[in-house]
């Protein structure tokens, strides 16, 4: 299906979790929707419920984007459709718990591919496309995590840290472009992330629903950064105030809190 409409999304990680849940507010808003992510059956789902209640048109494309080959397949099959992307979400990310030395490297890769690789190349390559139209707009998703040390999740906090400081160098270079780039960082959301992580549940954890819901509002009011939730900017203020290593004593005492008899 070619998209025609001029507000067109592509979301990565759509299948589930804050991603399935701005695609929905997105598409209340009429925006025709490219979804990616690994699971074609969910998306299948998504798209079939989303077209019916929203009329809009969905793409949806099954990609594995750790690989680097998938990112660049990515860009060339919405190339080949025709579409051009208006509004790119770098959405999917990966994250695993646990000693540095324990990790196995293939999930160290995973993350570095995921959370950091697959945000650069599809930033350029959808980028490029929208400087020729001088608009666009990009949402990237980090953490609260971007602010501090992570020890016992140091890989995955580190990327997000990356995913910070790289989105706000963009938002500054793209500005005379007419490109805004936006930052999302929710701290512990529901989203089955913990368990793919290898850790509890965090009790007061926001629902990817809320997330999404401040996300979004931020997004549509030009915020450079996004962070959701009363007790998640507290504790951005306090990492931004405390020395690292303090920081890092703390984090590693919730890790290890979290992670504990999963």
């Amino acid at each position: 299906m070619t998209l025609n409409n001029e507000k067109t999304v592509l979301i990565t990680g759509a299948s589930s979790g804050i991603g399935l849940e701005l695609a929905k507010l997105f598409s209340k808003d009429g925006y025709n929707l490219i979804l990616v992510a690994r699971s074609e059956n969910k998306l299948e789902e998504i798209a079939k419920n989303l077209i019916k209640k929203y009329n809009i048109n969905v793409h949806i494309i099954k990609e594995d984007l750790s690989k680097r080959e998938s990112v660049k397949d990515l860009f060339l099959k919405v190339q080949q459709l025709g579409i051009r992307v208006t509004t790119l979400v770098n959405n999917a990310g990966a994250g695993y718990c646990g000693l540095f030395h324990e990790i196995d490297i293939d999930k160290d890769e995973k993350m570095i591919g995921l959370n950091i690789e697959a945000i650069t190349y599809l930033t350029k390559l959808f980028s490029k496309e929208m400087i020729k139209l001088k608009k666009g707009s990009i949402l990237n998703v980090a953490s609260t995590g971007s602010y501090e040390p992570g020890p016992y999740i140091a890989v995955y906090y580190a990327s997000k840290a990356y995913v910070l400081s790289f989105s706000q160098a963009l938002e500054n270079e793209l500005k005379p472009y007419g490109i805004k780039v936006c930052t999302l960082c929710p701290g512990a959301t529901k989203t089955g992330f913990s368990k793919n992580a290898g850790k509890k549940d965090i009790k007061t954890a926001m629902s990817a629903e809320k997330t999404a819901e401040i996300a979004y509002r931020g997004f549509m009011k030009n915020k450079s950064v996004i962070i959701p939730g009363f007790f998640n900017k507290i504790a951005v203020l306090f990492c931004k105030l405390l020395p690292g290593k303090i920081s890092a004593v703390v984090v590693r005492r919730i890790q290890e809190n979290v992670t504990k008899n999963f």
